[in-house]
């Protein structure tokens, strides 16, 4: 098939940074737009940035985001210290207004949301952050999207060349050879779970909720 266009959110992210950077390199796709409140830092020929202070300003028929086959939500922020409130704007609302903007101009595309490990699909459960991303998910897949995959990665291996990691990650990421020999179904590399998004955005891949062992098992590492 032809390469893709995607959207990628978070790019000043561990994670967005680590999907763009795959994106980048990936022959599959040739074309990629970051949007995110600040600039990422990455220059590239395939690599335009829209910058916006504040997702839920955008609107309906944005013409900037037109005109893409898959959309990355990597955007995301952790839940330490914030009420459930708080923390519903931030995830769920932000979330859901994007990617209304997007299936507004691009209702043939296939939208990945990266959540988490422990997300409760049932919105039930004692965990706010579980239940918060869970009721997001779940509304993501009413939304008139091509499909719709839901990404629950747990502890991820940075690329070579990341600035954008998470702060604590320089004293743990000695971890991975560790835990990959121990608990596999817990890791994964981050560009293993690219590479994964990429597929599926390429593919007729059907399946909504991708686990570490579902990402693991379709890309190795």
């Amino acid at each position: 098939m032809q390469p893709i266009s995607v959207i990628i959110t978070g790019t000043t992210g561990m994670v967005g940074e680590g999907v763009l950077l795959e994106c980048l390199d990936n022959p599959k796709v040739d074309r990629v737009l970051g949007v995110s409140r600040k600039p990422c830092g990455v220059a590239h020929p395939k690599f335009t940035e829209y910058l916006v202070p504040d997702f839920l300003d955008l609107k309906a028929g944005d013409p900037q985001l037109k005109g893409y086959d898959a959309c990355f939500f990597c955007a995301g922020i952790s839940s330490l210290g914030m009420n459930e409130a708080d923390f519903k704007k931030t995830t769920y609302d932000t979330t859901m207004h994007f990617a209304e903007v997007v299936s507004s101009v691009n209702p043939g595309m296939t939208f990945t949301y990266v959540s988490g490990a422990g997300t409760d699909s049932t919105e039930k459960g004692f965990l706010m952050w579980a239940r918060v991303k869970g009721k997001t998910e779940n509304d993501l897949q009413k939304l008139p999207f091509k499909k719709v995959h839901n990404f629950r990665p747990m502890f991820m291996k940075a690329m070579p060349g990341q600035r954008h990691t998470l702060s604590l990650y320089k004293y743990f990421a000695w971890l991975y050879p560790v835990l990959r020999e121990l608990s596999p179904n817990s890791v994964s590399t981050l560009q293993q779970v690219a590479r994964c998004m990429i597929l599926c955005a390429t593919t007729d891949i059907q399946k909504p909720v991708f686990e570490v062992s579902d990402i693991n098992a379709l890309v190795k590492a």
